[in-house]
């Protein structure tokens, strides 16, 4: 699972500015509880061998009681809570605030490893002018520049070094076991707990629980007319005596790591809400992370025509990125439509474990360019001369030639088609990369 580090601190000490740095992106994902104004962002990182999971929180006030204050403070313990580490960003240029002293507080109360970073420290260089944040009684004080990047990589450095991490595993080669890795994702209230219970009651094969961490997704093996799976779940799922029951629990970071464990990723959504940012987040997430994925509107049952065909509309225009990925409507608490979503998935499994002979994929590259040739780029049109299989789960295909990086995202789109229909391949991302090889006869070459 990936480690998990936390930004807190008071308003407008550069959290976000620092969130951006870290995750060298602009892109978040947000928890988007009704009535908040402002919620906790979550983001992908990744630093030397290193893959984490980034909080950035709101303005923490610990001792706020009512209003706005106290729903944000509640959103910045929850962040806390579901971190491996945190680091609480000061003001090196405002100075030491009573506020950061309650923070303080509360971090040494809970005693989760914590760093303290001095932001917008930019051109101050004597140890003097941090002097006073040691009275905060949190260690060494690390000064760094979140708008100029300065510190940022020695402060991530240094949050990891007071976590026992395990040493990072070369990434092995996607291997095909025959268990299907499913985690049902989707916001709070979706019916995630109505299906997982009506899965699990309706096959009665459920062996045990393998629990992890508070914050680890739990795994459930189980099978379904002889295809073995084994469910990460997203719900908050626990065992009691011999009973299992689903508690609808949301941890934005529980679903992340549920689906970055998965093969297949079931994406439920709700009829009655339609698709919502944080809908569209985490099919965002999905597929950044190669994930085969199957979409499922439930509660169809309870909308009319009109709302069905809104719901349509927004999965055309909000999700349009998941084409590749098989639609179902379904009904969990009535067991409607549950048959055609576990072929949809073993569908999805099959094609993400596709292996693709590097013949074939020539043939079709050479076939496909004969048909249409990629546009011209200057003097150079490329040339695209074979490709071989990269990679599974998600597949991916490397195309090797000469020019390649002017190859249009269009053409891609255009041989991603062609392989697609090849290899009957749904509900799993394709990833097309183009090698370039140094060609000194370029320029004779350009016909």
């Amino acid at each position: 699972m990936k480690p998990v580090l936390a930004l807190v601190g008071r308003p407008n000490v550069g959290k976000s500015t620092l969130f951006n740095r870290i995750t060298k992106s602009r892109d978040a994902i947000v928890a988007d509880f009704a009535g908040l104004t402002r919620d906790r962002h979550y983001g992908n990182a990744k630093q030397g061998r290193i893959e984490f999971i980034v909080i950035d929180t709101g303005g923490f006030e610990p001792t706020a009681e009512s209003g706005i204050y106290m729903e944000m403070a509640k959103q910045t313990r929850q962040a806390v809570a579901e971190a491996d580490v945190v680091v609480f960003v000061v003001d090196a240029r405002g100075g030491l605030s009573a506020q950061d002293h309650d923070i303080a507080k509360y971090l040494r109360k809970l005693g989760k490893p914590t760093v303290l970073a001095a932001n917008k420290a930019e051109g101050m260089t004597e140890g003097i002018q941090f002097s006073e944040f040691y009275e905060l009684g949190l260690g060494e004080i690390h000064p760094v520049s979140a708008a100029h990047g300065q510190g940022v990589r020695s402060l991530v450095e240094e949050a990891f070094a007071t976590l026992d991490l395990p040493e990072p595993e070369e990434e092995a080669e996607a291997e095909d076991t025959g268990i299907v890795k499913l985690a049902v994702a989707g916001r709070p209230n979706v019916g995630k707990s109505t299906l997982i219970n009506t899965w699990l009651g309706e096959e009665r094969l459920v062996a045990f629980d393998l629990p992890g961490t508070t914050r680890d997704a739990i795994s459930v093996p189980f099978e379904r007319e002889g295809q073995k799976f084994e469910l990460i779940d997203t719900a908050g799922l626990r065992r009691k005596g011999k009973v299992f029951e689903a508690i609808e629990k949301f941890s934005v970071v529980k679903t992340l790591q549920a689906i970055e464990s998965a093969n297949v990723v079931l994406l439920l959504l709700d009829a009655t809400q339609g698709v919502t940012d944080q809908d569209a987040h985490i099919a965002g997430y999905i597929l950044e992370s190669g994930r085969a994925v199957v979409l499922a509107v439930n509660k169809w049952d309870a909308v009319d025509d009109y709302q069905r065909q809104q719901v349509q509309r927004q999965i055309e225009t909000r999700l349009a990125f998941l084409k590749f990925a098989p639609l179902h409507f379904i009904s969990a608490i009535k067991r409607q439509g549950l048959g055609p979503v576990w072929t949809a998935i073993a569908q999805a499994y099959r094609s993400a474990m596709a292996k693709m002979s590097t013949p074939v994929l020539t043939r079709l590259l050479l076939e496909a360019v004969q048909f249409q040739q990629p546009k011209r780029s200057g003097m150079f049109r490329p040339k695209l001369r074979y490709a071989h299989q990269g990679g599974m789960n998600p597949p991916v295909i490397v195309i090797h030639g000469n020019s390649l990086e002017h190859v249009t995202d269009a053409y891609k789109r255009f041989l991603e088609g062609r392989f697609r229909k090849e290899f009957n391949l749904v509900g799993t991302p394709l990833r097309i990369e183009m090698k370039t090889s140094r060609n000194p006869y370029a320029a004779k070459d350009a016909g």
